[in-house]
This record gives structure tokens, C-alpha cells and sequence, in this order.
């Protein structure tokens, strides 16, 4: 496995305002739509086609198409910030469910909620915007694993090298791509430097 850092100028300027402590929900929200719609296209551009023919307004053409289907998997709840730009971009694409919430004590991941479509012949993408521990995708993709999904990828904003290392070891055919890979973790297991809880920005919760 692999991590993919993005290095597109566009990606880049999404995430300096991602990072700004001063960025409030409603810009925080659509940087979030702009910089998940440019990290898709990175993790979906090997996606196999299908080729045919369409009538062109002067002529026939050569077309292709998608032809593989995609199930949209977001962490919840921060990772619902980054579904709607994966259903408009996406042309085959269903949608699951993941439920975790870190215990904010010791840092582990407990499952509350889980919803998945079928996924056999379908390529899962989880959507979790920081990977952090490591802790939460593990699990979300056990999940994903034991319901049939193979070849899952996840896609993140912020990546922290301790993650990246868990899920090296636990998961090592998985392609993550994200916008960044941070320095580490602090003492209570949030990235440095990171965007602050997301969760929290994106909703505009945070105190």
C-alpha cells in the first residue's frame, strides 16, 4: 500500500484554507465540496470503461463510458461533508454507511451504525476526512472487507503517519489518497498540524 499526497495547485489552496483557524463553517463546507471533488478524480482515475458508439450532433463517435460501479462509503458523521460531491461526480455509484465514534480517552473506535449495499464487483470508497490513529478506518474497512468489498480505497483530507503505518500493516492493499501527510499526533491523538476536529468545523459545533 501506498499513500498518494496530492500535489495540485487547486488541492493545495483548498487545504490552506482548510487549515486557517479563522476559516468559519459555511467557507470551511465548501472548501471541503472543492477539495473532495479534486482528490476523486485522483482516486478514480484508473476506474475501467466500457466503449461504444453516440450519435453526435454531426456524426458518430467514440464514447466511453464508466463501467464500473462505485459504492460511496463515508465515515459519519464528519465524513457526510464529503458525499455530495462524490454523488454528483460519480455516474454508477450507490451509497453505505459507517457509524464510529472515538472514545476520547483512550482513542479507540466503537461502531454504532453500519449500512453497506452489496459490494461484490463493486470498488468501495471510504471517505474519512482525517486519518489520524488509524483506529476508525481499520475498523470501517473489516467492514467493508467482511460484506465482499475488495479493493476498497480511502480517500482523506489530512493523513497522519501513525495511520498511514496501522493501516499498512492491517490493510496493505489499500490506496489512500489525500491532500496531506502531517508531522504526527499529539498526546490526545488529534494530527499536527492538521484542521482541528472536523467534525466540529464543518457543522460548525466546535466551542
Amino acid at each position: 500500500m501506498a499513500i498518494e499526497v496530492s500535489t495540485h495547485p487547486l488541492v493545495l489552496d483548498c487545504l490552506a484554507g482548510l487549515r486557517d483557524r479563522r476559516t468559519g463553517p459555511e467557507e470551511f463546507r465548501s472548501l471541503s465540496r472543492r477539495i473532495i471533488t479534486l482528490l476523486l478524480y485522483e482516486a478514480t482515475a484508473d476506474l475501467t470503461l466500457r466503449s461504444g458508439w453516440v450519435e453526435a450532433p454531426l456524426g458518430r463517435a467514440r464514447a466511453h463510458r464508466v463501467g464500473q460501479e462505485v459504492v460511496v462509503i463515508p465515515v459519519l458523521r464528519a465524513g457526510l461533508g464529503l458525499l455530495a460531491p462524490a454523488l454528483e461526480l460519480l455516474p454508477r455509484v450507490s451509497v453505505g454507511y459507517i457509524g464510529l465514534e472515538r472514545d476520547e480517552s483512550s482513542a479507540v473506535a466503537r461502531i454504532y451504525y453500519q449500512k453497506l449495499p452489496p459490494l461484490a464487483g463493486k470498488l468501495p470508497l471510504l471517505l474519512d476526512p482525517m486519518l489520524a490513529t488509524g483506529g476508525s478506518a481499520e475498523r470501517a474497512l473489516e467492514l467493508i472487507s467482511a460484506a465482499g468489498g475488495e479493493d476498497a480505497r480511502l480517500v482523506c483530507v489530512v493523513a497522519a503517519p501513525e495511520g498511514v503505518r496501522r493501516l499498512e500493516q492491517s490493510h496493505p492493499g489499500v490506496r489512500i489518497v489525500a491532500a496531506a501527510l502531517d508531522r504526527g499526533l499529539d498526546s490526545r491523538s488529534y494530527i499536527v498540524p492538521g484542521l482541528g476536529d472536523f467534525g466540529d468545523r464543518l457543522f460548525g459545533t466546535d466551542a
